[in-house]
Formats: structure tokens, sequence, C-alpha cells
């Protein structure tokens, strides 16, 4: 392999594949999930995350063929360490980052990075705004990263073609060359928008044909959306009360006809203004003593306050609260 047209200071070019063995080599897939302990983490996936099926399944798929990889290198069937990089492509609040988080935990678990830590970036982190800037700003995030996954949110915008002196491109450069070359200790997961990252890889070709998985994140259906909306509340300590989880889901039901809906994220905007207005109608009440479901539950009118129920359709350019 040629060397690296960019290196990293400080970071070896090649870090072991695989940790040491234990006094006896894996021989079975039981084996080897025992050692590592990566089952749990694909179980916490599933029980963690409501929905997205596919992506669950590509997750147990790739888990499934670095265990095989791990039991053909404790035969000394070498073989060069599998292409890792990944695209998660799909609207916010699907989960991208969370899925990236666990992936990391399964790399780490099994071997394939040293640290298991996820470094979350996007353009600003990595492109300069002046000659010369870009290179040591890029480098010093990929330095941040080594052992574990570089996570580039909305990574189409390291490319503007309309802009001749626009420096998205050097960055682009150092990051095909780190992927190449020390794949064995970094793995790159780029996101963003389908429609945008399709028209992203085929401007940048170099960059498609290192990325070995793409994951599509489907969004999230109405019934999806509501056990979402439960499990928050309950990591808050809050929960619907008597009719509210009904007026919840007429409320997703107008939000999701309006534009820039988030999937989770937009749930959970929501929650925290219902909780706003609760403590409101709470606050009013001074004089009376507050029971612990007085303070736990939302009610529907702390739904029913939302200005979508005033006004079913409002302009693109109208904010819904």
């Amino acid at each position: 392999m040629s060397a690296p047209l960019y290196t990293i200071p400080g970071v070896p070019g090649a870090a072991a594949a695989t940790p040491a063995p234990a006094d006896e080599p894996a021989r079975t897939v039981a084996e080897v999930l025992a050692q590592s302990q990566v089952e749990a983490v694909m179980d916490e996936l599933d029980t963690d995350l409501v929905g997205l099926a596919p992506v669950k399944s590509r997750i147990r798929d790739i888990a499934a063929l670095l265990v095989i990889d791990k039991l053909r290198l404790n035969l000394n069937l070498a073989a060069q360490t599998p292409s890792l990089h990944m695209s998660f492509t799909g609207n916010p609040g699907t989960g991208k980052t969370t899925v990236a988080l666990r992936m990391a935990q399964i790399l780490h678990r099994l071997g394939y990075v040293r640290k298991g830590h996820v470094v979350s970036v996007t353009r600003d982190d990595l492109v300069g705004q002046y000659i010369g800037h870009t290179a040591p700003k890029t480098k010093e995030v990929l330095k941040k990263a080594m052992g574990g996954v570089l996570f580039v949110d909305e990574a189409y915008y390291l490319y503007r073609p309309e802009n001749e002196r626009d420096y998205g491109q050097e960055a682009i450069e150092i990051l095909l060359q780190i992927m190449e070359n020390q794949r064995d200790d970094l793995v790159v997961i780029v996101a963003g928008y389908k429609d945008r990252m399709d028209t992203f890889f085929k401007s940048n070709p170099g960059l498609s044909s290192r990325i070995a998985h793409h994951l599509d994140f489907p969004d999230y259906s109405q019934g999806e959306l509501l056990q979402i909306a439960d499990r928050m509340l309950a990591t808050m300590n809050y929960h619907f009360g008597a009719g509210t989880r009904e007026v919840f889901a007429d409320y997703l039901a107008l939000r999701l006809a309006q534009p820039h809906f988030a999937n989770a994220r937009s749930v959970r905007n929501a929650l925290d203004r219902s909780r706003l207005r609760q403590a409101s109608r709470l606050f009013a009440e001074r004089e009376r003593e507050l029971t612990r479901d007085d303070l736990t539950a939302l009610m529907p009118a702390d739904i029913r306050g939302s200005r979508l129920f005033d006004t079913p359709t409002p302009p693109a350019t109208q904010a819904t609260t």
C-alpha cells in the first residue's frame, strides 16, 4: 500500500484489528459473543429504539460479518481488515446519531476500534475560512477521532462547487486518504438527507467507493411516534394523564401534515412545550398542595395549548408551538 499523503501526528498508521486473544481463541459464534458481550449492545439497540426494523437488521448483519471475521482470524485465515465506513441517510430525528453510538460500541467490543468513542462534526469543524486553515483543522478532528468513529453530519455541505474559493474539497481529500490508509483505526460515518447524499456521492466518487455500508433510516409512523413520546416522558418522570395520549395523537396527526417535521426531535420539542404549559397551569394554583400525580401528569389542556389546534394548516413559514 502506498504511503498516505496525509498523516496524523502522534497516531500510529496501523493499529491491531483485533484485541489480544484469550487463553483459548474462540472457535464458535457463541464464544465470540460471550467474550465480547456485543450481543448486549444489539439487544439495547432493539429495546432502546422504536421501529427502524431495516436499520436494526442491517446492524446485526454487520455484527455477524465481524464475528465471523474474528473466527477466521483465530484460525489464521488472514484477511484484510473489512471496510467499515458507512453512510446513514434519512430525515432528522430518525436515530442516526444514536445508532452511530451503538455501532461504535459494537466495533470496540469486537476489537475493530481501540476506544469506541464517537466524535460528531459538521462542516464548520472541518473546513477553514482561509488558505492553510483547513488542513490543520481537519487533522486535529481526525486525531481526536482515531480509535473510534467519526460521525460527519450533513456531509454534503463539505462540497460547494458553486464557490471557487471554498475549502471543503481539501477536507474531503484529507478524509479520503485517512479512510483508506488508516481504516483499521478509524471508522467514518457520513450522514444526511438521502437525496442530498446521493448527489454528494455522485460528485465525489472517491468517497462513494470507500463507503461499504449504506443504511437508510425510515421516518417513524404515528404509532411509533406515540411510543417514542411514552418513553421520553418516562425518562423525565412524566406521563400522559387521562385522555391526554389521545389528544397527543391528534396533535401528531396535525404536525405530520406540517413542513419541517423532524420525527423524534419534533416529538421531544412538543413534549417540552407541553411541560411548559403544565408548569404555567400549576404555577397559577399557588395555594393548592400539589400531589405527585399533579406534578408528573400532562393533561389534555397542556397539549391543546398548541397553536396547531387553532390553525390546523398554518403557512410553511409560521412557527408552530
